[in-house]
């Protein structure tokens, strides 16, 4: 034990010979932090549980500090730490996590490479920490003790023990609501029955939060009641009900439509049939009203808790107990929810799972989906994965046998896959400007619709059907550069190697302000180029350019919100997003347009066409992972439409119509996808048939940045067997980010193991450290 740690003034008689192992909320990323400092019990903190929540005298100014209890013992914890220098924990927070998430912590801070402390930090949500929310209250009940009858009570007292035997109910309550209720002047009759000992006054701990965001709404789907599940369904529902009890990990490919989330239904009745309790993550917060809705309906809204970033802090409190309480059966959540203090845990389900809202992109660098598995693991209860667009990873892991496949390859219903059109944009400018002889191309509006898709919406809205088109790109436009013949001049971000994307705002004077996507800068539109004075051209089409396109071209689109665009520009909490979902249940808003967000999860009948503008905007990224992206994200668009009893319409538009990710997205056909594409990332070595970790070193200075990453690459490749490959040090895509210079190492390895040994061995070296200088990620998902 480092004794510099602790001063030396614990010598109390109120100290007692039991101790704790407290591992701090601190980034220290080291044997002794990983293990825990030790502290010892007190009778004033005579009795904590491992995992729970305390504060700690810690370093040299023992300053308070938050920690974990990792363990309980006697003298044995003490080490080499004398007695004398062991201080008292100071106090309990009154806050815990379960034992099986404290393992979990201990094998996500090996394998994600991150200091145990973060990890557990992690875990618990800054609202449930801070207390917010959470009150203690005075509340009378009644004593144990026989009715007074032979008790000289004044009248007004006798008169008030009368009214409380006539009404029970009313307590337990605070005194100043009994009162009321009673009809007292004040609350001087109660204090005097408690003091006859009739009453008795009873702490409590209550949750005050304002409603939810989807309280008195409706989010109806197409497949939102009960069904009688098929005969498919039956089997994968009694294979997964007869494994609970036991881990497993299951993947359920399902076409869009299909009745995943009946299955998923179905499966956590059993277990509550048994007692347990079960998990749910959803990827967005757009997907949890339809989700939690049938959860609701399905279970009660007393016995299930719903998690996301969209909460208020007093509200996520409020989940986060009603979890821990016990009472709470079933949890619905995003990324962090996989956290949630449930006890008795029978059952994880992880809805779209190739999603990578699952990634968490700073400290810890998890994936929720991997963590569900491991967690399932440790909690020995089987893990559901479940999407029409399966993560490559999951594929490959399911066609080897160590994930068992489930398919269900027919819509519920007898409903058929909505028809699916490829637009090639190229060849339809073409025509447009052979339609208008004599135009320019300079003089030709840039439109986002071409006439197929302009034709088929047009129909759609006449018809009394609604639509959904995907532009996978925020604000106006995102180039702002010279119009001047010979000028290149491109405006770009200050701190970040990017442009600025135009952004129209109604709250500016000049209606328009240009903002960084990455470092969240902002800045005005200047007037001319600065270069050589010429104007400026907006290039690039994006949601606000669409919404602004839409409601020239379509009357019907005029009337007051016809027109409803969804990205993180219009949506500023999850009641934005709850209410913009129930308008268009209700029909009131016929189109709804925006960015990814509404390409999973909606369910809506009268869905007859859905529009993608752009295929083709991941395409570009020099990611390897851009082709399987653009699949998933084009054919769970394009799952959203025919789902009523009208058939349904998709037209993709696109400069690439022979790519395979499109190509195989028009017809439905993932496995033949899935096939192609693992072929190819097999011959180029490449995840899933690999594995890889990613270091980004950062600095302010090139140099200083590219110096530290060849250091740590030489001493990667020193410690590495032979078969893992040390790519780099190399600047990464977008090599500035917020000032930040940023140099790439990527580590290729045949197996986990052969990737996290040379990864350990630098890191107990303290070369490696996940801080704000070094970001390492394991299993990452981008390489932007």
């Amino acid at each position: 034990m480092n004794e510099s740690l602790f001063q030396d003034d614990a010598t109390s008689a109120d100290l007692l010979d039991r101790y704790a192992r407290v591992v701090v909320e601190r980034g220290i990323d080291t044997a002794r932090s990983e293990e825990g400092f030790t502290y010892r019990l007190s009778r004033a903190v005579a009795v904590v549980s491992v995992g729970e929540r305390v504060l700690v005298p810690f370093g040299r100014g023992n300053k308070p500090a938050a920690g974990i209890v990792v363990e309980l013992g006697g003298p044995e914890l003490l080490g080499d730490l004398p007695k004398a220098k062991a201080k008292p924990i100071s106090r309990a927070t009154g806050v815990r996590l379960p034992e099986p998430l404290i393992e979990l912590a201990r094998w996500m801070a090996d394998y994600y490479v991150c200091p145990l402390g973060m990890v557990l930090s992690a875990m618990l949500p800054a609202a449930v920490k801070r207390s917010i929310g959470r009150k203690r209250v005075i509340e009378l009940d009644f004593a144990e003790r026989p009715d007074p009858t032979d008790m000289r009570l004044p009248p007004a007292t006798r008169q008030a023990w009368a009214l409380l035997q006539a009404q029970r109910a009313v307590l337990p309550a605070p005194p100043a609501e009994v009162a009321r209720r009673l009809g007292l002047s004040s609350a001087a009759t109660l204090n005097r029955l408690v003091r006859l000992g009739l009453l008795r006054r009873v702490e409590r701990t209550v949750y005050v939060s304002p409603p939810m965001p989807w309280e008195g709404l409706e989010v109806e789907g197409a497949t939102a009641g009960e069904v009688e599940p098929t005969a498919a369904q039956r089997e994968i529902i009694d294979a997964l009900a007869d494994g609970l009890g036991a881990f497993s990990t299951h993947l359920l490919y399902g076409v869009t439509g299909s009745g995943k989330t009946e299955v998923y239904l179905r499966v956590m009745e059993r277990v509550l049939d048994t007692d347990g309790t079960a998990l749910m993550l959803v990827p967005e917060i757009a997907l949890t009203p339809q989700t939690a809705g049938r959860v609701f309906r399905r279970f009660g809204e007393d016995r299930v808790a719903v998690l996301h970033s969209g909460l208020t802090a007093s509200q996520r409190t409020r989940q986060w107990a009603h979890a821990a309480s016990g009472e709470c059966r079933v949890v619905v959540g995003a990324r962090s929810a996989i956290f949630a203090p449930l006890p008795r845990l029978s059952l994880i389900v992880v809805d779209e799972e190739h999603a990578g809202d699952y990634k968490q992109d700073q400290l810890p660098r998890y994936n929720a989906r991997d963590v569900a598995i491991k967690r399932a693991q440790i909690e020995r209860c089987p893990v559901l994965l479940g999407s029409a667009t399966p993560s490559l990873e999951s594929w490959s892991n399911a066609r080897a046998g160590r994930y068992r496949l489930w398919k269900l390859k027919d819509r519920l219903g007898g409903g058929r896959l909505p028809r699916v059109e490829i637009v090639d944009v190229l060849e339809e400018s073409r025509a447009r400007r052979e339609s208008q002889p004599g135009s320019r191309p300079s003089t030709t509006r840039i439109r986002a619709l071409g006439p197929r898709l302009e034709r088929a919406l047009g129909e759609t809205l006449d018809a009394g059907g609604q639509a959904i088109l995907l532009l996978n790109r925020r604000g106006f436009s995102n180039i702002l550069a010279c119009a001047g013949p010979r000028c290149d001049w491109v405006l770009g971000c200050d701190d970040c190697d990017t442009t600025m994307v135009l952004h129209r705002h109604r709250g500016l004077p000049a209606g328009q302000v240009l903002r960084c996507h990455h470092c969240l800068a902002q800045r005005l539109v200047p007037k001319t180029c600065p270069v050589c004075g010429s104007g400026l051209a907006a290039i690039g089409m994006g949601t606000q350019r669409l919404e602004v396109e839409l409601s020239r071209t379509f009357e019907q689109l005029r009337e007051k919100d016809a027109l409803m665009r969804l990205d993180s520009d219009t949506m500023g909490s999850a009641k934005d997003y709850f209410i913009a979902l129930s308008r268009f249940a209700r029909g009131d808003v016929r189109v709804l347009m925006g960015t990814q967000v509404v390409s999973r999860g909606l369910d809506f009948p009268n869905v007859r066409l859905v529009g993608v503008v752009s295929a083709d905007t991941a395409l570009w990224m020099p990611d390897f992972r851009a082709s399987e992206r653009t699949f998933q994200l084009v054919s769970q668009v394009a799952g959203r439409a025919g789902r009523g009893t009208m058939p349904g319409r998709v037209i993709v538009q696109t400069l690439n119509p022979g790519q395979p990710a499109i190509r195989h997205a028009a017809t439905h056909d993932y496995e033949s996808f899935a096939d192609e594409e693992l072929a190819l990332r097999q011959r180029a070595g490449l995840p899933p048939a690999t594995r890889m970790a990613r270091l980004v070193v950062r600095d302010r200075e090139r140099d200083a940045a590219l110096s530290r990453a060849a250091v740590l690459a030489e001493r990667l490749r020193a410690v590495a067997g032979s078969q893992v490959r040390v790519i780099g040090p190399m600047p990464a895509p977008i090599e500035r980010i917020a000032g930040m210079h940023r140099i790439a190492i990527e580590m290729i390895a045949p197996t986990a193991a052969d990737l996290l040994e040379p990864l350990r061995a630098l890191r107990a070296a303290g070369l490696v450290k996940s801080d704000a200088q070094t970001a390492v990620d394991v299993d990452p998902i981008w390489l932007m």
